[in-house]
């Protein structure tokens, strides 16, 4: 920008410049770990035996099993299309574990993205149709990881680097 530009033009380049300093990597960090959070919680209020915060510093570990809750929830509230409850309680909660533990690692970022991006439309369009802001934010989270990569703090990018792959 030349030195002739106003006042405000010369501040809006100067924050414009500031924001562009963000690491991708940071933001991809954040992105990770807030978007694994979501489902690992969710995941969590449909098992027991295995309970694991760490944000709180929760911890429990034993073997995991379907809580009694969860078929119930799945026959009465989610009530998903296609699948009988008992199925999908235990898909779900299965995907709620196992998607966030990689996307939090690094580990097949894109693909679980693209995982928990899909049941974030199953869950959109059968079970909260109304809930689209919130489904709205994860799924832009997710299309972004599945889109961009998990960034340097990642295994994916350690993989990556090791086998010669730059994207």
């Amino acid at each position: 920008m030349n030195n002739s530009a106003s006042a405000p033009a010369r501040l809006i380049a100067w924050a414009v410049d500031l924001c562009q300093q963000i690491p991708y990597s940071l933001i991809a960090f954040l992105g990770r770990f807030s978007i694994a959070a979501v489902f690992w919680k969710s995941g969590q209020t449909k098992i027991e035996g295995l309970a694991i915060d760490i944000v709180s510093g929760s911890f429990e570990l034993g073997m995991p099993r379907l809580s009694a809750s969860a078929v119930p929830l799945f026959e009465h509230e989610y009530q998903v299309p296609l699948l009988p409850p008992e199925i999908a309680a235990y898909m779900a909660a299965f995907a709620e574990h196992l998607f966030p533990i990689l996307i939090l690692l690094g580990l097949a970022t894109r693909f679980s993205a693209l995982a928990l991006f899909g049941m974030t439309l199953v869950i959109q369009l059968f079970v909260y149709p109304d809930a689209y802001p919130v489904h709205g934010v994860w799924a832009a989270v997710l299309l972004f990881l599945a889109a961009k990569g998990p960034g340097a703090l990642s295994i994916d990018h350690l993989i990556a680097r090791q086998y010669g792959y730059n994207r």
